[in-house]
């Protein structure tokens, strides 16, 4: 027997109902059909892709190795046929890749988002360290498109034949822990927090170093200061171990509090850019699918932070 897409939508169906009874059920077949089905699909691959007993259905090493591959596959296969019934019936089909770089920036799926249902596009994605990297990939065609962010006071790197705009500058929040002390002001100074462990502060640009200076501007010296993920952050700031240092658009999480801090000492900035050559995008579209993932985002944030613009609106 030669193996059909039928076959793994069969096999999708018995994993995810867990029993040949119920997936008979599902698929409109009786139980000794679907049960010989299986075991032709059994002796095709040469071994079991299920353990079948009176508990019920569940993939074995194999099924489950059959199983990632068959959810792939199917899907890939109906945007086939979709795709095809649209060539026929005469609408577009979404044939321009795109190839999108982000670094230091939580904006990077909502501009990816909207690059596919604004743009009609296909997306390739990828998430680099830095933001020289993005660049260097802009540069050299690897990339059609990149979104980074920034310290505020700086700018991303000038190199030949690649083009930036700024989408938006927004100050910086501090992270506590929902017991700490701070958690319930509408705002907080630097100079608050000056016996803190700070987290998040990267070492990227030149933000740390503008962070070090607003702290001495505060009237102090920070002590330790770690750089950190933004899953790392969360959960050593919930944990007590310190403070951190994160985007306005940054959601509300259970066990953390985002505060403003007061004067913005701090800011953080996110840049769009593109390469002078790249035909895959108009640039306008580029840049309002990077606006409207800003405004987007803060539309999700902390409520805090909308508390924030609203006077400056």
């Amino acid at each position: 027997m030669e193996l059909e897409l039928r076959h793994l939508r069969l096999i999708v169906t018995v994993a995810e109902q867990g029993s040949v009874t119920r997936a008979a059920s599902a698929l409109g077949l009786s139980q000794p059909a679907l049960t010989a089905q299986l075991n032709r699909i059994d002796k095709t691959f040469g071994a079991a892709v299920f353990t079948r007993d009176q508990r019920g259905a569940r993939p074995t090493a194999l099924g489950e190795f059959v199983l990632g591959r068959a959810k792939v596959l199917l899907p890939a296969m109906a945007a086939l046929v979709e795709d095809a019934h649209r060539i026929v019936a005469g609408t577009q089909v979404r044939t321009r890749s795109v190839r999108v770089g982000t670094a230091s920036t939580a904006l990077g799926g909502l501009f990816v988002n909207r690059l596919i249902s604004e743009l009609d596009v296909e997306v390739t994605s990828v998430t680099l360290p830095d933001v020289d990297g993005v660049s260097d990939q802009l540069a050299s065609g690897s990339l059609d498109v990149g979104l980074v962010g920034l310290c505020g006071t700086a700018e991303p790197p000038v190199v030949d034949g690649v083009r930036w705009s700024r989408v938006s500058t927004d100050p910086v929040f501090v992270l506590v822990p929902d017991d700490h002390p701070l958690a319930a002001r509408p705002m907080v100074t630097l100079g608050d927090l000056a016996d803190a462990e700070w987290f998040g502060v990267t070492g990227a640009g030149c933000f740390q170093r503008c962070f070090v200076t607003a702290c001495a501007r505060a009237g102090f010296t920070p002590g330790k200061v770690s750089e950190a993920d933004r899953a790392a952050c969360v959960d050593l700031v919930r944990a007590g171990h310190g403070v951190a240092l994160v985007q306005p658009t940054f959601p509300d999480t259970p066990g953390v509090s985002v505060v403003p801090l007061a004067g913005a000492p701090l800011v953080w900035a996110h840049h769009v850019g593109w390469r002078d050559e790249s035909a895959a995008l108009p640039v306008a579209g580029v840049v309002d699918a990077a606006a409207g993932a800003h405004a987007e985002a803060v539309s999700r944030s902390s409520p805090r932070f909308v508390d924030w613009l609203t006077p400056r609106a």
